[in-house]
């Protein structure tokens, strides 16, 4: 029988269990993107991800209680990345605010443009994925509003509330959202002016 792809070495050459563990579950929320985004959250099985894996159904019961577990954990994961890619692009663009909002802007249409499958989890899946999955998706919502509502608090003017920083966040997922769904535009960067054109408009409306 031909070994699991995206196992590691077993015996006394072996990594610590935990590295073993972390493989293995990189892989799944590879494999679940891939199937989620081919097939729709209501499709999706554990069956089709274990197998797009290429491992058994049973290494992924070890990681993940079912695909709703699955879809919430890969959800996590990929916010945390898209998060970690926005706040270091701001962080090396200087002090300028204009300048690192752009950055900022340019590192999420980035994320997308880059992992497509997951973007599609992050931004449409995660939608029919049950109340959970919703209050999850709203809440990484307000992470990323409050975030971008920090930053621009860095500037004399900021925002003039926390609801006005949402408001360019939400847009701008629907905005990814609506490229990842219909294709449109074709290169999903090209957005990045028109968020910009949101972003600033919101903050000059503050001063």
């Amino acid at each position: 029988m031909a070994a699991e792809r995206g196992t590691v070495p077993r015996g006394r050459h072996a990594p610590p269990l935990e590295v073993r563990l972390e493989v293995q579950r990189e892989r799944l929320f590879e494999a679940a993107a891939a199937v989620f985004a081919r097939s729709g959250y209501a499709e999706a099985s554990a069956e089709s991800i274990s197998r797009e894996a290429g491992m058994s159904k049973a290494t992924f019961y070890e990681h993940f209680a079912n695909k709703e577990e699955c879809i919430l954990a890969l959800f996590d994961e990929g916010a945390r990345t898209v998060l970690e890619a926005m706040a270091e692009a701001t962080a090396t663009a200087g002090d300028e605010p204009t300048a690192r909002m752009r950055a900022g802007i340019n590192a999420f249409f980035q994320q997308v443009a880059t992992h497509r499958n997951e973007s599609q989890t992050l931004l449409v899946e995660i939608i029919g994925a049950g109340p959970r999955a919703t209050e999850r998706r709203d809440a990484i919502l307000e992470t990323f509003a409050n975030a971008v509502y920090e930053e621009a608090a860095r500037d004399t003017h900021g925002f003039a509330s926390r609801a006005d920083a949402f408001a360019v966040i939400a847009a701008g997922a629907e905005l990814a959202a609506r490229h990842v769904r219909l294709g449109r535009p074709a290169d999903v960067r090209e957005l990045e002016p028109v968020l910009e054109r949101l972003l600033l408009g919101a903050l000059s409306q503050a001063q």
